[in-house]
């Protein structure tokens, strides 16, 4: 007799592929792009083979872990950008919540975005723009969508807000890599200089006639 969903197989295959995902977050808190294979085998209470079955190499790993992070970041940030304030507001909220999100977790944002740093003899290391470069670039496009929804931008709105988004991803993540490494400012310091940035053509343009607004 068929079943229908998921089996029990496949919904505890996904339960490990989560615990084996929580090892490695605690050794990238840990180590950062230091966090190596044989650590988080470990630090999971496997061997590096059944990791590899899971994951194929740390490629495959990392991979997960960007999904994972990232996930949690666009929701962070769509919780900004609709809450119910002016639009300055939440522009600023928007770029406090990246960059609160990497000062609270400098470890995980460095394995992700600087991966090569902590690359051991035995492990190659990643080229930073191949792997970084997708993250970037998935944070641009949903951006984009949330300005094509609450901004007129005329008749070429969608292509431009994908200008827009992806620069805005860009300023962020340069502007937050600097930063972090940095200190040379505070973080309110750091948002209110951003969003000034920022505080040009967006500030007049107006909001689609119906839409939630932005």
């Amino acid at each position: 007799m068929e079943t229908t969903g998921r089996t029990e197989q496949e919904r505890s295959a996904d339960r490990r592929r989560r615990e084996l995902l929580e090892a490695a977050d605690r050794v990238v808190l840990r180590d950062g792009p230091g966090a190596s294979m044989n650590a988080i085998a470990a630090e999971a209470g496997i061997t590096k083979p059944i990791l590899y079955r899971h994951f194929g190499d740390k490629g495959g790993l990392y991979r997960a872990l960007a999904v994972r992070h990232t996930d949690a970041l666009l929701d962070a940030l769509r919780a900004a950008l609709d809450a119910p304030a002016e639009r300055r507001e939440r522009v600023e909220a928007t770029l406090d919540t990246y960059l609160a999100a990497i000062e609270a977790n400098p470890q995980v944002y460095r394995f992700l975005m600087h991966p090569a740093e902590g690359a051991s003899q035995g492990e190659a290391g990643f080229d930073v723009g191949l792997h970084s470069a997708p993250l970037l670039r998935r944070l641009g496009e949903e951006l984009a969508k949330v300005i094509e929804e609450r901004v007129d931008l005329g008749p070429e709105s969608a292509e431009l807000a994908r200008v827009w988004g992806h620069g805005i991803v860009g300023m962020m993540h340069a502007a937050g890599d600097w930063w972090l490494g940095e200190r040379p400012c505070s973080r309110a310091q750091l948002v209110r200089s951003l969003a000034d940035l920022l505080w040009g053509r967006l500030a007049a343009a107006g909001d689609r006639v119906g839409g939630p607004g932005f």
